[in-house]
């Protein structure tokens, strides 16, 4: 796992850097997503809740539209989808402890989970690997960004 400017970023994920989301390939075409701990840094330190669209279960969703919402005392806002695809589920333990984005945002903290439609050509529009957190670094120190 890399660190950036106090953001743990892990190499093997897929960012949409702009949108501080990732993306992790699963088996099959699942893809698993979440924010990163840059988002969680600029969402407040008290998150309350994350609410997956319920509406959109079972539907298709494209790439950058909102498959979920964060809410804290300090912002509420979407969560787009990293790549485009039919939202399946949403991660039930948010319900219970959303805090989790913040605190394991790589693990137990996912926000969705989704099957791709067509990974093959968008993720080259996301970040991954050694260049992808050189990008991401970029990205924090052109904005002034830490979660120091």
């Amino acid at each position: 796992m890399a660190e950036v400017r106090g953001c743990d970023l892990p190499e093997d994920l897929y960012y949409l850097i702009e949108r501080h989301v990732w993306a992790k390939p699963l088996e099959g075409d699942l893809v698993r997503l979440g924010m990163t701990t840059v988002a969680a840094k600029l969402s407040g330190e008290n998150i309350g809740a994350v609410t997956v669209s319920e509406h959109k279960i079972g539907r298709e969703v494209r790439q950058g539209e909102s498959v979920a919402t964060v809410e804290s005392s300090k912002f509420v806002g979407p969560v787009p989808a990293p790549v485009g695809g039919v939202l399946l589920r949403g991660n039930e333990r948010l319900e219970m402890d959303p805090y989790l984005v913040a605190t394991d945002p790589y693990g137990e903290g996912w926000i969705a989970e989704l099957r791709a439609t067509a990974w093959e050509s968008e993720k080259g529009a996301l970040a991954t690997g050694a260049d992808g957190i050189a990008a991401y670094r970029a990205e924090l120190e052109a904005e002034d960004i830490s979660c120091a």
